[in-house]
């Protein structure tokens, strides 16, 4: 297991590597912290998302509001929407999900780089919403690929995805920590 440093705090008036302080020293005052590798790619996976929207009806608008400076969703590291499936690892479903367009989300999903991650927003991508049983619309994203976070709502607010982007950060963290202790 490799061992990396991660931003060293340093006491004023001392400078590391002049001969006054020590490694030790440092790591025994709490002034570094220790990580392995795997945590400390995680902490970048989850600091740094890259959403691709993929809006299809009302709730495209909410999400572009979260792009606004009110609600700021680069506060929690996903700055810009990317133009391109092959620049993003979070896709944003927001709307309607009908059966013309779901080989177009599949392809889409297929083209982002691993690993990658699916927020449904709405009633509509999460379940069909009030159009349930429609004979043209998909009963859910999740019949087309994989939804690691379900927002609800007709249309959710704005500040519902930022608390699903939230949650992801979470449960990203917590995923890839796993499969970090399972290859120990």
């Amino acid at each position: 297991m490799d061992i990396i440093r991660l931003g060293a705090k340093v006491k004023e008036g001392t400078i590391p590597g002049d001969g006054s302080t020590t490694d030790a020293d440092i790591l025994a005052a709490g002034l570094v912290k220790l990580s392995t590798l795997d945590q400390a790619l995680n902490w970048a996976r989850k600091s740094a998302l890259w959403p691709l929207s993929f809006g299809l009806a009302c709730c495209a608008i909410e999400m572009m509001a979260v792009g606004m400076a009110r609600y700021d969703i680069s506060r929690f590291g996903a700055e810009v929407f990317r133009p391109s499936p092959r620049q993003a690892d979070l896709m944003i479903v927001a709307g309607t999900v009908t059966r013309k367009m779901a080989p177009a989300i599949r392809r889409i999903y297929d083209q982002m780089p691993d690993p990658k991650y699916v927020i449904a927003m709405g009633g509509c991508a999460s379940e069909g919403g009030p159009y349930v049983n429609a004979y043209n619309v998909v009963q859910g994203v999740d019949q087309i690929v994989p939804v690691d976070i379900y927002v609800p709502g007709c249309p959710p607010r704005p500040d519902a995805l930022l608390d699903a982007l939230m949650k992801l950060q979470k449960k990203i963290d917590a995923r890839h920590a796993e499969s970090s202790l399972s290859k120990n």
